[in-house]
């Protein structure tokens, strides 16, 4: 059981909105959160899933039951902090072997104001979430002389707002605008516009010679084309689509200026949005590194990386301007589109992650040769 600096044992406790109470050891930082449960059936790379800002107003639950194991690297890190709320885990191992490792899983999270529950069962809450649904509640962790009351926790978790509620994207988005220059130009500036975006996708870009201009969410359209940008980049990002009505016009405007648009995950859905489908929540979501998607194009299969809770409607596809271009291929839900008559795609899978499988990276490259294409024929 992990101690506080005081020297007090910490104790924690999950309550969900509907009843659910569940006891177990605590861990990082002494505090009350909530938020909705979610989980995450990733092996390893839980540095980057808990500071990944498509995480922000969620509880992470990790399946995997020995978390901790390989410590904590900032190398991995894919925004400046933790976004998560809180971590559920089965083990949080307080002893982590890796020569890259600064500190441990509950020492990062206690510096971070991030509670941690261990010693429960991630499966039974795992099975909950699939059957019902993602849950809303509280996570709250304590010293061990604490009296906790349990009831006021239960009338507390029944009155959680859904954090899908609130503009999540505009509290995770820079509030500035950020030039990143790469080692070796290729000619070409995209645009990303920020929704919460990880520092792999921009190091992706980089790689591949863009330069990259990151704007904030709310950056309007003029503003944008002001920069001359060769190709544009609608970022991943937290919450539901819908609520962005302002970007997906923006985004609309962009794709009529004829512009090169690639958008990943929620960029993806804005897209999609922009030009006449529609989206809608998930039941638990895809959250993992080994979701296997279709190119209805080309018959292969890409193992990929995922982290979203909202999906393209497929039936809305038919009155859009999009082309279905990929689906999981465990639910056949919308991964991929491609407008016909513009430089425009979009995926809902993350290609810049890479936690094993470099199956999806090919997508950057594709946008840079959109950018070409489109360049040669201006």
């Amino acid at each position: 059981m992990t101690k506080s600096k005081n020297g007090n044992k910490k104790k924690a406790i999950i309550v969900l909105a509907d009843g659910t109470v569940v006891r177990g050891e605590g861990f990082g930082a002494v505090g009350e959160v909530d938020g909705e449960f979610v989980f995450n059936t990733g092996m390893v790379g839980y540095v980057e899933s808990i500071t990944d800002p498509s995480y922000w107003g969620q509880i992470l639950i990790q399946t995997y039951p020995l978390i901790g194991n390989y410590g904590v690297n900032p190398d991995d890190f894919e925004s400046d902090r933790p976004k998560i709320r809180g971590l559920v885990v089965r083990e949080c191992i307080d002893t982590p072997s890796h020569r890259t490792s600064v500190m441990s899983l509950s020492e990062w999270l206690e510096k971070e104001s991030i509670p941690g529950i261990s010693r429960v069962d991630t499966r039974m809450l795992t099975q909950k979430i699939r059957v019902m649904g993602t849950q809303l509640g509280i996570l709250k962790v304590y010293h061990e002389d604490e009296n906790v009351d349990v009831n006021t926790l239960l009338e507390k978790a029944r009155r959680v707002q859904d954090p899908n509620k609130r503009n999540l994207a505009a509290e995770v988005s820079t509030s500035r605008i950020i030039e990143h220059e790469p080692a070796k130009h290729n000619g070409f500036q995209a645009v990303l516009i920020d929704l919460g975006v990880k520092k792999s996708i921009i190091a992706n870009l980089l790689v591949l010679g863009f330069k990259v201009i990151q704007v904030p969410h709310n950056t309007v359209l003029d503003r944008i084309m002001s920069f001359e940008p060769d190709g544009i980049v609608v970022s991943n990002g937290p919450g539901d689509p819908a609520l962005l009505e302002y970007v997906f016009k923006t985004v609309r405007g962009l794709i009529e200026y004829g512009v090169p648009v690639f958008g990943i995950c929620l960029g993806h859905q804005l897209i999609s949005l922009a030009l006449g489908a529609k989206t809608y929540k998930l039941k638990f979501g895809h959250r993992g590194q080994n979701h296997p998607c279709l190119d209805l194009e080309t018959g292969k299969i890409y193992i990929t990386s995922q982290n979203h809770g909202f999906a393209v409607s497929r039936e809305s596809l038919e009155d859009s301007r999009l082309r279905l271009t990929h689906v999981n291929v465990n639910d056949e839900t919308v991964e991929g589109v491609r407008l016909e008559d513009k430089p425009v795609f979009g995926v809902q899978f993350h290609p810049e992650a890479s936690p094993g499988p470099y199956d999806a990276k090919i997508y950057f490259e594709m946008f840079l040769k959109l950018v070409e294409k489109t360049r040669r024929a201006a």
